[in-house]
């Protein structure tokens, strides 16, 4: 049984987002079915395009970009965002959400918003995507995936001071995060029994509590408690040690224990094809990884290859799922 076509938000109309959106098509023409949900009055001229009904039409289309209108006020300013539009931005995403719930999307892939832009013009009360999806979903705990061709990590927390991370840090919040973790990679990776690493969190990983003592007191006994479920887990392990090419064909995710342990290998791998994977959904999420780029916005310059990589990302996942 083949999934239904992936929805695409527009996100932010004055971004990068609209000329992305028929890049993509331009470059997964035929081999992943999606649509895009926004105003077409905002994809840069000469955007090829076919208005739709409904995602069912999307598999007898040609070579356009299949648009499901949804109108938002005022005109398109590329670079300059319009508060007067947040509200459809808002609602797009609601859409979305909705036709993936009911199973008319195989899952949403969304292009980035502005927040300041959202909470200017439609009082948006969440830090972001994740938080707002999460709400409309009705779930408390979501895990925040980076994900590229050569690797996977999750850090497990997140936007945070360094100096707070210690203190955040809890077992049950990396439990949690693993446990999610593990059911996703194989509900929607296909991944039947998935290997883990969890990195330490202070160098050499804590070396015997040498430099840092929350190896044994938190995060190993984390892992024996798990692995006695039957989950496949290594470490705490040195996050020195566990990113080069030969360390990563042991395990399918990493486990990180703050931000920039994460993101550091994963961007430095794969800058431009790094994707943005929400965990603990009941639908597939993904969003190229990087922001709403204001600066180069309507000039035709914007790489489409993270975006190109989280749509292909997604059909995979929803495919993983059938």
């Amino acid at each position: 049984m083949t999934p239904a076509p992936i929805a695409l938000t527009i996100g932010e109309p004055a971004g990068i987002g609209p000329e992305l959106a028929g890049m993509a098509w331009a470059a997964l023409r035929g081999e992943v079915p999606f649509f895009l949900i926004g105003d077409p009055d905002h994809l840069p001229e000469g955007t090829d395009w076919v208005e739709i009904a409904a995602p069912d039409e999307v598999s007898a289309l040609g070579s356009a970009l299949p648009v499901l209108p949804h109108r938002f006020d005022g005109p398109r300013t590329p670079g300059v965002a319009q508060p007067a539009q947040a509200k459809g931005v808002v609602a797009v995403i609601e859409r979305a959400v909705a036709l993936a719930a009911s199973g008319k999307a195989g899952g949403i892939c969304t292009l980035p918003i502005h927040k300041q832009a959202l909470q200017d013009g439609a009082g948006f009360g969440f830090p972001g995507h994740t938080e707002f999806l999460a709400h409309l979903c009705d779930r408390t705990d979501v895990v925040m995936m980076l994900a590229g061709p050569q690797l996977r990590v999750v850090p497990v927390t997140i936007h945070i001071p360094l100096s707070d991370v210690p203190r955040s840090l809890t077992r049950d919040l990396l439990e949690t995060r693993i446990r999610i973790t593990h059911d996703a990679l194989v509900t929607q990776f296909g991944i039947p029994k998935p290997r883990l690493a969890v990195a330490g969190l202070n160098p050499h990983a804590g070396e015997g509590g040498k430099m840092g003592t929350e190896e044994q007191t938190l995060i190993a006994p984390v892992l024996a408690a798990l692995r006695k479920e039957g989950l496949s887990l290594e470490g705490p392990m040195s996050a020195d040690t566990m990113f080069h090419a030969a360390a990563r064909q042991r395990y399918d995710a990493a486990i990180c224990m703050y931000h920039d342990q994460a993101l550091i290998p994963i961007k430095t791998l794969d800058f431009d094809r790094g994707v943005n994977v929400t965990l603990g959904l009941p639908i597939i999420r993904t969003s190229p990884d990087h922001g709403t780029a204001f600066d180069i916005a309507g000039t035709g310059t914007a790489n489409p290859s993270s975006t190109i990589e989280a749509l292909r990302m997604a059909w995979q996942m929803a495919c993983a799922r059938v």
